[in-house]
């Protein structure tokens, strides 16, 4: 029997599994992601966001990318992928890049675009408020987040689709505990707020559950 899913009033940040697997005990949980993004809003959220603001050949910086799939979708641009883990890099495109997004290795205003998809929600709030004012620093044009807003119902499709789908149980697991950690769009907008960056677009994107946000550069 599916567990029922917890109350979510707060953000719940717990360990996931991924970042302790072996690159081959990874790879399904990657597939999975990859599936997730292709065909359940992670993409579409991304493409719908960015066509405002795309040009060709802008330079986009892709934080905490794993295997560059959100990157992926981006034809018309130069999309340097950076994370922590270069074997969850190995079948990023384009260029690869790995190191802390804490302490990112570019000077500022590097890039047109910064991005971080799936990314923020895990890690506490300080840690995001100083993760999005150095993304500030490195973003010409604008700084864009791609996640996941913390309702039941998102909790509740993994393991409800599981028996149909075929997830690999660290994706269940990791999915379930990745919405615990996710936001509230007021909660998103006040992060923002906190890193100094006022009048950050917040808007949630049904059926996907998923959140954006976009900072203009020209507002700082």
């Amino acid at each position: 029997m599916m567990p029922w899913p917890p109350p979510l009033t707060h953000r719940n940040i717990v360990p996931e599994l991924l970042g302790n697997l072996t690159p081959e005990q990874a790879e399904p949980n990657l597939r999975d992601l990859r599936r997730l993004n292709r065909y359940f809003g992670g993409r579409q959220t991304l493409q719908s966001v960015l066509a405002p603001l795309l040009k060709p050949g802008m330079r986009i910086l892709d934080v905490g990318a794993a295997s560059g799939d959100h990157a992926a979708a981006l034809a018309d641009a130069e999309v340097v992928s950076i994370d922590i883990s270069e074997s969850h890099l190995r079948g990023a495109a384009g260029q690869r890049v790995v190191a802390d997004a804490f302490a990112l290795p570019f000077a500022p205003g590097a890039f047109d675009i910064v991005m971080a998809n799936l990314f923020l929600h895990h890690f506490e709030d300080a840690e995001i408020v100083g993760l999005l004012a150095q993304f500030a620093t490195q973003a010409k044009v604008a700084v864009v987040v791609n996640d996941l807003e913390r309702n039941r119902m998102a909790w509740s499709f993994l393991p409800l689709t599981a028996p149909f789908l075929g997830w690999d149980p660290v994706t269940i697991h990791d999915g379930t505990v990745s919405v615990a950690a996710a936001f509230h769009p007021g909660e998103l907008s006040g992060l923002f707020d906190r890193a100094g960056m006022k009048g950050a677009c917040i808007r949630r994107h049904r059926p996907w559950f998923r959140l954006s946000a976009v900072w203009l550069a020209a507002d700082r």
